[in-house]
């Protein structure tokens, strides 16, 4: 089980080499703009997760802060883990559930939520259609098993 995450960093640390279009910005520079219209995203499987999809489009989720985005499977669900970074998260479309302190928050298209702290937490992307995220990581992304259930299923 602890191999899905490992293979999850692998993939991520892979991601400048997967979507080297699609990034929005560029290192180093100062103003500017950046585009990334929806069909230009380039999804990838992550390994080791059924039913989840990557689409960076700023920076390296694998090496430090990033924008990208998440798609989950109509009824996707995460055991308890928590992140190294902080995140600000957006969804963009589907159902998202979080189980925080063990409180269930339902999030709806165009809810925003944070986690910051290695705050634990469960997710769960409702049945009847898929769920997209758009993340802000302030750091390196990753995904930190918390007890047994540690692998992502659908």
């Amino acid at each position: 089980m602890k191999n899905s995450f490992a293979m999850l960093l692998v993939l991520l640390g892979t991601m400048s080499t997967l979507t080297p279009g699609a990034r929005a910005g560029g290192k180093g520079k100062k103003g500017g703009s950046g585009f990334v219209p929806t069909m230009d995203m380039k999804w990838s499987d992550v390994p080791g997760f059924t039913g989840v999809q990557i689409a960076p489009v700023d920076g390296d989720p694998g090496k430090g802060p990033s924008h990208f985005f998440l798609k989950f499977a109509s009824g996707f669900t995460a055991p308890v883990h928590h992140h190294t970074a902080n995140h600000y998260v957006t969804v963009v479309t589907g159902n998202v559930v979080l189980i925080v302190d063990g409180q269930e928050q339902k999030l709806p298209p165009g809810s925003f939520f944070m986690l910051s702290g290695k705050t634990k937490h469960a997710t769960r992307c409702e049945a009847g259609a898929e769920c997209v995220l758009s993340l802000d990581a302030r750091g390196k992304w990753d995904v930190v098993p918390e007890g047994d259930k540690a692998a992502a299923k659908k």
